[in-house]
């Protein structure tokens, strides 16, 4: 008794009596200490369910199983459909939109989603970006429901105390609890539709179904949209990532604006990181920013000074260490502004002022030539192009074979959903594609079945589209 007798006289001295009954929201780390109840209470009404229904083809074969002939086998048999349902988690942010996963969502039939109070309503989806893996779901009849402010994700710091809340597994809504354990988290880097990762680390413990859930911090506010972990188990080890809230804020706020598809500014230029040996040879005192090696004809960077051997230090005041994280921050910009970029160029650094547009604007002939499929088949929804020498190098992408023709955009989702920016066409029914020309005469085609080949982020995808 001796020894627990002072650490509650100590407790009773930090809270005053007239609080002893209150519940508030923690404002000092030792009143953060007892209890996380009321962060939960302001944030968890706004993180609902996600229940989503696919229709997948499957084909029925006695090779099915089969470790040797199913490879010889695998259009043999006869294909029905089956409803495929799959569980996550999402945020309402406002005015009847839920923010969740692509990957949630992904060629969805059917979207509901069930409120923490147990309302349910049907989902409409309004926005999807694969790159971001972010989705942005219209509820029907949804009004006056609770919804999440949104943090500025740029001011976390790292041992941060964050929530993550979702519904793991299909248990329920749960709520873990940890600190921001890494800012700046990215993954694969590349051309203009390969760059795709900048995340918040965490180790709040993060389970399947706990994707497009909730990262918030001891205001209730969102900081991050809960998306994937690194696990052997398939269970949390302790490491886990959000997207960051000032670029969910981005895609919601193009959604409202009845965008179906989210519009980055147009880069236009090709950058590489820096490693110790790059920055000796630049003369830096440490590896920082990322080093230009090209840029297209018409390129914003280039009309505002930006030349190749140039290093990117910092866009809009952060900074810019790696290929993804450019585009993470181009990716937060209004379309139309000035963005001030940071530059060394030689020993020299400098500010310059960079407009921010959308590549279909450039007046460089990227995004001219383009054309948009709106009859009935496999390329309905798809904007594309010729992809020649010219623009392969613009984009960063590769062909094997040399040509095809380049998804450069989807006006329709729903519709293309098969597809994603950046891929290329180079088969078609066993016919190879090299131009537009010999594509959209393929196309006019009155078939019901299409077997195409794709190439993307250099592997190549087979897509059977059955009308």
């Amino acid at each position: 008794m001796t020894r627990i007798v002072p650490a509650i006289a100590i407790l009773l001295a930090m809270f005053p009596a007239s609080l002893s009954a209150e519940t508030r929201v923690p404002a000092t780390n030792a009143e953060v200490q007892l209890s996380f109840a009321p962060v939960v209470e302001r944030a968890a009404p706004a993180v609902v369910n996600i229940y989503a229904t696919q229709v997948v083809a499957e084909r029925v074969s006695p090779f099915f199983d089969d470790p040797f002939f199913s490879q010889f086998f695998r259009d043999f048999g006869t294909v029905r459909p089956r409803e495929k349902n799959s569980l996550g988690s999402g945020v309402i942010v406002g005015d009847g939109l839920v923010v969740s996963n692509f990957h949630v969502v992904e060629n969805a039939t059917e979207i509901r989603v069930v409120l923490a109070d147990r309302r349910e309503f049907d989902g409409a989806l309004v926005l999807a970006d694969e790159r971001a893996d972010l989705a942005v779901i219209r509820l029907e009849g949804g009004e006056d429901l609770p919804a999440l402010d949104f943090a500025d994700s740029d001011a976390l710091a790292v041992g941060d105390l964050v929530l993550a809340i979702g519904n793991p597994f299909g248990v329920g809504q749960t709520v873990s609890s940890g600190i921001v354990s890494g800012l700046a988290r990215s993954g694969r880097g590349g051309g203009a539709f390969n760059a795709a990762s900048y995340f918040i680390q965490t180790d709040a413990p993060i389970n399947p179904g706990n994707s497009g859930g909730a990262l918030v911090d001891m205001s209730g506010r969102l900081v991050g949209i809960n998306t994937q972990i690194v696990t052997r188990s398939g269970g949390s080890n302790g490491i886990g990532f959000a997207i960051p809230a000032n670029l969910v804020a981005r895609v919601v706020a193009q959604a409202a604006a009845g965008e179906a598809s989210f519009i980055r500014p147009w880069a236009g230029l090709e950058v590489q990181p820096i490693d110790a040996d790059m920055a000796n040879a630049l003369g830096l005192d440490r590896p920082q920013g990322v080093l230009v090696r090209a840029l297209a004809d018409g390129s914003p960077f280039a009309e505002a000074g930006v030349a190749p051997g140039d290093v990117i230090l910092a866009m809009d005041g952060q900074p810019v260490n790696a290929p993804a994280e450019l585009v993470f921050r181009l990716s937060l910009q209004e379309m139309g502004s000035m963005v001030p970029v940071t530059l060394r160029t030689g020993t020299e650094e400098h500010i310059v002022a960079v407009e921010m547009r959308a590549a279909t604007s450039a007046g460089d002939g990227l995004g001219q030539g383009a054309v948009s499929f709106t009859a009935a088949g496999p390329f309905q929804g798809l904007v594309l192009q010729d992809l020649t020498p010219d623009l392969s190098a613009r984009l960063g992408l590769r062909s094997s074979t040399g040509g095809g023709v380049v998804v450069m955009g989807i006006d329709n989702p729903r519709s293309a959903r098969n597809f994603q920016p950046g891929d290329i066409i180079t088969e078609v029914n066993g016919v190879e594609i090299h131009g537009l020309a010999e594509l959209t005469e393929l196309a006019s085609e009155d078939r019901r079945t299409w077997k195409l080949v794709i190439e993307r982020r250099g592997g190549r995808v087979y897509l059977t589209w059955r009308g």
